[in-house]
């Protein structure tokens, strides 16, 4: 999978709806065991806005965000969770054991990682007991705005820079992560949504997949002119699909939750 060159500004262009689906996921973590000052970790933290929630909801948490991309944390410094300690680390081989975390959240990053159903067990045997592993993900790897951006990437006039390296999907049915959970020995509630988002300007849905799922494209086309090609190709595409509205384009965003308490 092509490793993408975030932009944090472009990510937090829809903030928002982007953290909403956070918020829902953390209304379903129960108590935690050290309700006082708990351990918590954000891995794949971004820019922060996913930090500054969890400080929120958890005011005197020791909390750490960890995430791969230097512009991300850098972002999260000065934007995000300024009280938050921040990790430049890989989730794939970063160990919370030493932690022993009352909960450790992951939010909108497995996709972009491979065999990542192992992290999930690794994660919640690292818990102190009556810790939680809370996780959501993209669940709309069949939608259009993925869909045609496999096949653009994979026609002849984009095939031979593209290729087909970050077109596959990174997440797994629901009952996948509920399987996962309840073999790390945690009590499993797993669950999927789908938010109807209305977009508003000429190009909303081209603008949002700018943040996420372009990132691997836009991170290849680096000459301006073949990247302002690959986008006006694809922006056409998107528009037919998503067509604009009297309020603005609905866009569909199906997530997949689970939050797993270890027993």
């Amino acid at each position: 999978m092509t490793t993408p060159v975030w932009d944090p500004a472009q990510y937090l262009r829809f903030a928002d709806e982007r953290t909403r689906p956070l918020r829902d996921l953390l209304a379903r973590v129960p108590a935690l065991p050290n309700h006082d000052d708990p351990v918590v970790l954000d891995i794949g933290c971004g820019p922060g806005n996913s930090t500054a929630v969890l400080r929120e909801r958890w005011p005197h948490a020791r909390l750490t965000g960890l995430d791969s991309s230097a512009e991300m944390l850098a972002a999260a410094r000065a934007d995000g969770e300024p009280t938050a300690d921040y990790l430049l680390a890989d989730a794939r081989h970063y160990d919370p054991a030493p932690a022993a975390p009352d909960l450790i959240v992951s939010n909108a990053t497995l996709q972009w990682i491979d065999g990542h159903l192992g992290l999930v067990g690794r994660w919640a045997a690292a818990l102190c007991p009556g810790g939680a592993v809370a996780l959501q993900v993209p669940g709309n790897f069949d939608a259009p705005s993925h869909t045609l951006l496999a096949e653009l990437r994979r026609s002849p006039r984009w095939q031979d820079a593209l290729g087909d390296g970050a077109v596959r999907a990174g997440v797994h049915p629901p009952g996948r992560y509920l399987d996962a959970l309840a073999a790390a020995d945690c009590l499993p509630d797993v669950w999927e949504t789908t938010y109807l988002t209305l977009l508003p300007g000429s190009d909303p849905v081209l603008d949002w997949v700018k943040g996420s799922a372009l990132r691997p494209v836009l991170s290849v086309l680096t000459d301006p002119a073949r990247r302002a090609a690959f986008l006006a190709e694809y922006g056409a595409l998107l528009r037919e699909a998503y067509p604009a509205g009297p309020h603005g384009t609905v866009f569909p965003f199906r997530r997949i939750f689970a939050v797993g308490v270890r027993r």
